[in-house]
């Protein structure tokens, strides 16, 4: 299945600007007042774009060598994603209730889109730092 490692990758990094684009549409929109982020085709579409980048994900975590985890800037990644997606969470649902909390949220979340960007381009565990750095 190596073979398939630069389709899957490139499927894999369109998939999560993909992702990362729809959200930060939704949040902006959301935000500002709109009903349709939220709206049932909306979220079916998000959802999924992030299984078939969850999909992608793990047919690369079957295809590369284990030696590629050695690092540490995958562990760093997936505590990024983790993080992005419970202040993604925070952004849309508090964007209805309350503007600041959503707002904060909404920036949060999308430094951390960007975070998990500079970590995988990097293939450093501090990944945005180095760019700063240098």
């Amino acid at each position: 299945m190596i073979e398939f490692y630069p389709q899957i990758k490139s499927f894999h990094v369109f998939i999560a600007l993909l992702s990362g684009g729809l959200f930060a549409l939704r949040g902006g929109f959301a935000l500002a007042g709109a009903r349709w982020p939220y709206a049932g085709p909306v979220r079916w579409t998000s959802w999924a774009i992030d299984t078939a980048l969850l999909t992608a994900a793990l047919m690369l975590l079957t295809v590369l060598p284990r030696a590629v985890f050695g690092n540490g800037w995958l562990a760093v990644k997936l505590t990024l994603i983790v993080l992005y997606i419970a202040l993604g969470t925070i952004a849309l649902k508090q964007a209805r209730i309350q503007r600041l909390w959503g707002a904060m949220g909404y920036a949060a979340a999308l430094l951390a889109f960007g975070a998990i960007y500079a970590t995988a381009r990097a293939h450093d565990p501090l990944g945005m730092v180095r760019w700063w750095l240098s």
